[in-house]
């Protein structure tokens, strides 16, 4: 799908469809009453008729008068003086899904009608491209072509003021990289679990380097595992006919000596929880538990994309956790690569185990900042529900560069504290550590627990179990959090 701005008015682009806002009382905005008196006043008289009065989020489709002529859709804004981000947002979403059900290949849209008081056009031209992006995604590879049906919308023009071009051009490449990066993560979180394991994610990595150039993929193998002493990677993965994977790529658009800012993904391609074997309610959504990963790789796309010039490097852990004869049993001890022991009390609690020998593992980087990204915790979705990533850290300018990503992307975190008194809780008699804390406090102790393994560098961990995939009717995952990321990326990138 290809975005592009225009300083035209609205009637002017070649479009199947033109957009523009009406408030609430009937009101047409600006350049709604602009395309009115062009249409003769049609607008203004499918209003009088009480087709639409302007609700938040409503929508109005008015069909085209004349062979070749475009139509009309009217996006209700709510009240003038409550339209805000929010009400904004909603009306972007609303837009959105009507757009991704219609014929229309090429539609226009009125950005001034649609751009709330206290924000920018780079705002609004983002909402829209990832609200867009959204309602057009498809996940059809398994299915018959009669059983999909296809989205016709090729190319949206975004028609803006003359000062307001150059912004939403920048916004409009950026958000487009965004986009395809998001959809990578969903197609690789939705993908079969039966299709996509360690081997074949790491195969995914190297289709991606040769991509763009600038990437370099790294694949270690379990013997190379095994030879590194990475045993909390391989303890997960050794009850799995699917042998375990440690992924890199390396993106290096920055200076050769600066150091990267290195992002590491949890890689569960399925995880039964092994010999605690988890309830076969919702099983089959295990297969989300390698999002973190996905995610690494949807924002390593969108930088090479984007020619970020910052030094980044994506790493992926990987492995199947499944409950077989040589499975890792509760009362295990193993040795990480750090050279610390850890207790199992749960083989569920297994994401924090390859996590924290990738934690190790990239000290090797001597990196700015780490970032982890992992469906770890459900105490997380108890905590949050589906609405924000947990965010903790050992730096305090890093977790909050994250927050901020956050809030300007809508793709949201909230900060849970990290206190010593938690550490209490992950005490073994037999080992120096267990690798879990008990019920109270879940996603903060198994953040505790990471932390052990991240003191050498800036750190944050972001878990996403309630934001990574959405269950039910519209069950498939959602692209998150790489918005947050790839706006704290592109900070960086400012700086």
């Amino acid at each position: 799908m290809q975005f592009s701005v225009t300083t035209d008015p609205i009637d002017k682009p070649k479009a199947g469809l033109r957009v523009v806002g009406v408030f609430h009382k009937r009101k047409l905005g600006t350049a709604a009453a602009a395309l009115d008196a062009a249409l003769e006043g049609s607008l203004g008289n499918v209003l009088k008729a009480g087709e639409m009065d302007g609700e938040s989020g409503s929508t109005l489709l008015l069909p085209a008068s004349s062979k070749g002529a475009a139509g009309t859709v009217l996006a209700g804004l709510g009240k003038p003086k409550e339209f805000a981000a929010g009400s904004a947002r909603k009306a972007c979403t609303a837009i959105a899904k009507l757009l991704a059900e219609r014929p229309a290949a090429t539609v226009a849209i009125a950005a001034g009608d649609l751009l709330p008081d206290g924000k920018d056009i780079g705002w609004l031209v983002r909402t829209l491209v990832a609200g867009i992006g959204d309602a057009a995604y498809r996940f059809s590879n398994y299915k018959g072509k009669e059983e999909v049906k296809p989205v016709r919308l090729q190319r949206v023009i975004f028609c803006v003021a003359e000062d307001q071009v150059a912004e939403a051009e920048t916004a409009c490449v950026e958000a487009a990289a965004i986009l395809a990066g998001s959809n990578h993560t969903r197609d690789l979180g939705n993908t079969p679990p039966n299709d996509l394991y360690p081997e074949t994610l790491a195969e995914a990595a190297r289709a991606l380097a040769k991509e763009h150039k600038k990437l370099k993929a790294t694949v270690l193998d379990e013997q190379e595992l095994a030879k590194l002493g990475a045993q909390a990677i391989l303890a997960v993965g050794q009850g799995s006919e699917r042998p375990p994977r440690l992924i890199a790529l390396e993106y290096g658009g920055g200076p050769q000596d600066a150091p990267p800012i290195v992002l590491v993904g949890k890689g569960i391609t399925f995880d039964s929880g092994g010999i605690s074997l988890k309830p076969g309610e919702a099983m089959d959504e295990m297969k989300y538990d390698m999002c973190g990963a996905a995610t690494v790789l949807g924002v390593m796309k969108a930088v090479s994309q984007l020619k970020l010039p910052l030094n980044v490097v994506g790493v992926i852990t990987s492995a199947e956790n499944m409950p077989d004869g040589r499975a890792t049993r509760p009362g295990d001890i193993v040795k990480t690569l750090s050279g610390r022991t850890v207790e199992i009390l749960n083989t569920d609690a297994e994401g924090r185990l390859v996590l924290c020998d990738a934690l190790t593992w990239v000290e090797r980087f001597k990196p700015k900042a780490v970032i982890d990204i992992a469906t770890l915790t459900g105490a997380c979705i108890i905590a949050l529900g589906h609405q924000a990533s947990a965010v903790l850290g050992n730096d305090e300018d890093l977790v909050a560069a994250l927050k901020q990503a956050g809030d300007r992307s809508h793709d949201r975190t909230w900060e849970l504290p990290l206190w010593d008194e938690y550490q209490e809780q992950l005490k073994s008699n037999f080992a120096d550590m267990a690798n879990i804390g008990g019920r109270p406090a879940g996603t903060i102790t198994a953040a505790c627990f990471l932390a052990r393994f991240a003191e050498k560098y800036p750190w944050a961990h972001l878990d996403i179990a309630g934001v990574a995939w959405k269950s039910g009717k519209e069950k498939g995952a959602t692209g998150r959090p790489v918005p947050l990321l790839m706006h704290y990326l592109l900070d960086q990138a400012a700086q």
